[in-house]
């Protein structure tokens, strides 16, 4: 009795959570279906604002002061405020500029940078584009859609709500699974897994709700959770941090203004000398007097593709090391944050592992039809026997 009164309360709240956030989920998951190629179709859609001059490998860390010098001394660009250099030779690095909101900046407004791509060899700018700017364009397209499965094209609110949907997306994916887990027997777990039509569209409805379902399920909790991680981390890492060590996220404090800036080469070499296996991948200049260099790098042995996780922040006056996160070396609270985006991307494994992400990215858009035809199935079938009910009873 108890057990089928919880069974009941878990069906209802799984439904009206996929009621109320269906269409988040299907639209997060179709737009990641594109994002987990994002790079290759971005790449695929503006060849001339990506290709570079073809060279024997990625540009090292002294390619960073060439590419600041070359747009500091050039009126249309200036100083950029963070430079980030490609994986592979042949493809060009990216400065950006932060940009002022077009109006009042409020709860909805999107953040916009302006990037300009550079081809680090023969330091010729490619093009540039205004991440954070919508549009259907080939240069914007590809960011839109970032910023569509990010921010819902709504700023800080639009984060919100995405965060809430991806805790929903958890419980309606646990929920499901928990309403899904068949009895201890070999009979019941085989017909678990399988989808029947015999004629019947609302039949095979139901079983492809409940196989598929439970199938993608773990994978759809996992995407919730870190899509709720990446847009309010302070929701989740206390409570990681109530379970294991997790590093505090405080800066260092910047160093006293004023004095000689080591310049951002120098800043680069002495991150990679930590390093030396390492690819810097990135490099945030200081924003203002005293504030430090920001340099990011990859290591080989990295779960993180792309720019890596491991982070170095350089005095700008001194060139001393304020901070070091290696995430080889991380503790476990740290170790298991920063595996949530490569999971996320599926990246963590690959070319197979960003396919998996692109197949179940599918899926949200297919549970809510399905799921809304087994409702209405459901409604009318209910009112039918009332209806008959009230019929009889007369």
């Amino acid at each position: 009795m108890v057990r089928g009164t919880l069974r009941s309360w878990l069906r209802r709240l799984h439904l009206a959570a996929a009621l109320v956030f269906g269409g988040l989920f299907g639209l997060s998951g179709l737009t990641g279906c594109a994002l987990a190629w994002m790079h290759e179709l971005d790449t695929m859609l503006n060849p001339a604002l990506f290709h570079a001059a073809p060279t024997a490998g990625p540009p090292g860390p002294a390619a960073i002061g060439r590419i600041v010098d070359r747009l500091a001394g050039d009126p249309a660009y200036g100083r950029p405020s963070q430079v980030t250099l490609p994986e592979r030779g042949g493809e060009v690095a990216v400065a950006w500029y932060r940009l002022a909101p077009a109006g009042a900046r409020g709860p909805f407004t999107l953040d916009r940078s302006r990037q300009v791509m550079v081809d680090p060899a023969g330091l010729a700018v490619t093009g540039e584009r205004v991440w954070g700017e919508p549009g259907l364009s080939r240069p914007l397209l590809m960011p839109t859609l970032f910023h569509l499965h990010r921010y819902l094209l709504a700023g800080d609110a639009g984060r919100t709500v995405i965060a809430v949907s991806g805790l929903a997306l958890l419980f309606t994916s646990l929920a499901g699974l928990a309403l899904w887990w068949p009895r201890a027997s070999v009979a019941a777990w085989r017909k678990a897994f399988v989808v029947a039509y015999r004629g019947s569209w609302p039949r095979w409805n139901v079983s492809f709700h409940r196989a598929a379902g439970a199938i993608v399920a773990p994978v759809l909790a996992v995407l919730g959770f870190s899509g709720c991680l990446f847009n309010q981390p302070q929701w989740i890492r206390p409570v990681v941090a109530s379970i294991a060590t997790v590093s505090a996220p405080d800066k260092p404090k910047p160093g006293a203004a004023g004095g000689v800036d080591i310049g951002v080469a120098r800043a680069a070499q002495t991150a990679h000398a930590l390093f030396p296996a390492a690819r810097v991948s990135r490099v945030a200049l200081p924003a203002r007097p005293g504030a430090p260099y920001e340099i990011r790098l990859r290591q080989p042995g990295e779960v993180r593709q792309g720019d890596g996780n491991t982070r170095v922040t350089v005095d700008a006056a001194t060139g001393r090391v304020l901070r070091v996160r290696d995430p080889l070396r991380a503790p476990a609270g740290d170790a298991f944050l920063d595996w949530q985006f490569p999971l996320h991307t599926g990246e963590a494994f690959g070319t197979a592992g960003r396919a998996v992400i692109t197949v179940v990215g599918l899926a949200p858009a297919a549970f809510l039809v399905t799921g809304l035809a087994v409702w209405r199935q459901r409604r009318k079938g209910r009112r039918a026997a009332r209806d008959e009910g009230v019929f009889v009873s007369n």
